[in-house]
């Protein structure tokens, strides 16, 4: 959930993870969410560098193939599992997600829109509240991509 001010009322964004290894998506990422009011705790590369990351993340755009392989399937599970990080798969190549984590929203295809991209982190946020809140059509649920 976001943070809000107490003074103000105001949302301070989400903590999110950008697990991408193209270093001009992960910037143009990175100014995206700033410029949404969001936090970005760090940019992952790869399974290693996921180690440097002292903040847990609420949110991580993850994408599937980085520096070291098809790791992010695997991140995006670890980061399920270590702090209930909602996941949204950000790729080109959806069926390799495998076993999606057990907290995955849905996918992003890239090439994506900044519109997708914030839709995906908002419906993320909102449905730690409400997990009966409908897909908006930017996201694709898991298991449902077009090929």
């Amino acid at each position: 959930m976001a943070t809000v001010h107490t003074e103000t009322g105001v949302s301070m964004g989400a903590k999110v993870l950008i697990v991408e290894d193209e270093f001009l998506v992960a910037l143009q990422l990175e100014d995206m969410l700033r410029d949404a009011g969001h936090c970005v705790v760090g940019i992952v590369p790869d399974r290693a560098s996921l180690v440097k990351i002292s903040d847990a993340p609420q949110i991580a755009l993850v994408d599937l193939n980085l520096r070291d392989g098809p790791s992010g399937s695997t991140i995006a599970l670890d980061l399920s599992r270590a702090y209930g990080t909602k996941v949204v798969y950000v790729t080109a190549n959806p069926q390799q997600i495998g076993r999606p984590a057990p907290t995955a929203i849905g996918i992003v295809q890239k090439p994506f829109s900044e519109n997708a991209i914030l839709a995906a982190v908002s419906h993320a946020l909102n449905s730690a509240c409400d997990d009966a809140l409908p897909l908006p059509p930017e996201i694709e649920p898991i298991g449902l991509t077009r090929h």
